[in-house]
């Protein structure tokens, strides 16, 4: 457990008075490199080392706005942990997962500005480095996956929803159904696993650990972001984790759904969520269940 600065004493004596802001926006974390904008959910009972979970909106979206569709204050409230609602600005307001800047480690693209978020809460809030989650939908996904690829030493799990493989869109023009090249979106870019993971490795080639844990879910429907790629990432996730598919399990988290364990499912699981669209309804319970938050 790091030890306490001044800066994280202080937040930590501030949680416990009544008049503390819940909702606050923050706009010195450090290096910032694409401008990007931070909210975050401070809960009244906040842990004295408390889990952060990184939650990411969606193409058009913002952080207050991500807030309103994945609320997980009740959750934050009742474990004390911090839930922080980042916001780009750039390219329609999607993540940049295209450029060689936000799919390296450190590059200095959108990853490097959310990563750095993740250490101001460490430093200032004393948050516990081995409890730092991300959760995303459709762009946010996608840049779930990136962020795993990038600072597997950072985040320990990740959760998101209807995406695409951690550098699937690598060298597009850009990231938004606008600006992007549309092979990857359509379901075009089909690789093998180990081609997958080589990519993921390449995004940080200094990192000789393992990878974080991934729950993924894709809607059978969806037509904006081609099912194809649900079985593009767990290609991608089960060659880096070295687990294979072992078992279906329907009606799981709910009916209609279908999960799929990989290994014991301590590492990797998709879900499989039958007739649904491109906008596939924030599981909060499942999610909190996946970053071990309920207990």
């Amino acid at each position: 457990m790091r030890g306490f600065t001044l800066t994280g004493t202080v937040a930590w004596l501030l949680s416990f008075s009544t008049s503390y802001a819940k909702w606050i926006q923050i706009s010195d974390w450090g290096e910032n490199p694409t401008h990007l904008d931070m909210h975050a959910y401070i809960p009244r009972n906040l842990q004295s080392s408390p889990a952060v979970l990184l939650a990411l909106h969606y193409c058009g979206g913002s952080g207050a706005l991500y807030h309103k569709m994945a609320n997980f204050d009740a959750y934050a409230e009742a474990k004390g942990f911090i839930v922080v609602y980042p916001s780009t600005r750039m390219d329609d307001n999607c993540w940049d997962v295209a450029s060689n800047k936000s799919l390296t480690v450190d590059g200095g693209g959108d990853s490097t500005g959310l990563a750095n978020m993740m250490r101001y809460f460490i430093e200032a809030y004393n948050a516990d480095p081995m409890r730092i989650y991300v959760q995303g939908t459709s762009s946010g996904c996608m840049m779930t996956n990136v962020l795993l690829a990038t600072y597997p030493d950072l985040f320990m799990a990740g959760s998101c929803y209807s995406g695409v493989p951690a550098g699937c869109l690598a060298g597009s023009p850009g990231s938004s159904p606008q600006s992007a090249d549309s092979k990857c979106a359509n379901g075009q870019n089909i690789k093998t696993g180990e081609e997958w993971a080589k990519i993921v490795r390449a995004m940080n080639p200094r990192w000789t650990g393992g990878y974080p844990r991934l729950q993924t879910f894709h809607g059978t429907a969806d037509e904006f972001v081609s099912y194809k790629n649900f079985g593009e990432q767990l290609k991608q996730w089960s060659a880096i984790q070295g687990v294979e598919l072992t078992q279906n399990i329907t009606d799981r988290p709910q009916g209609g759904y279908t999960q799929m364990l990989y290994g014991d499912g301590g590492y990797l699981v998709g879900i499989s969520a039958h007739d649904v669209g491109h906008v596939v309804p924030v599981n909060l319970d499942a999610d909190i269940r996946w970053f071990n938050l309920g207990v």
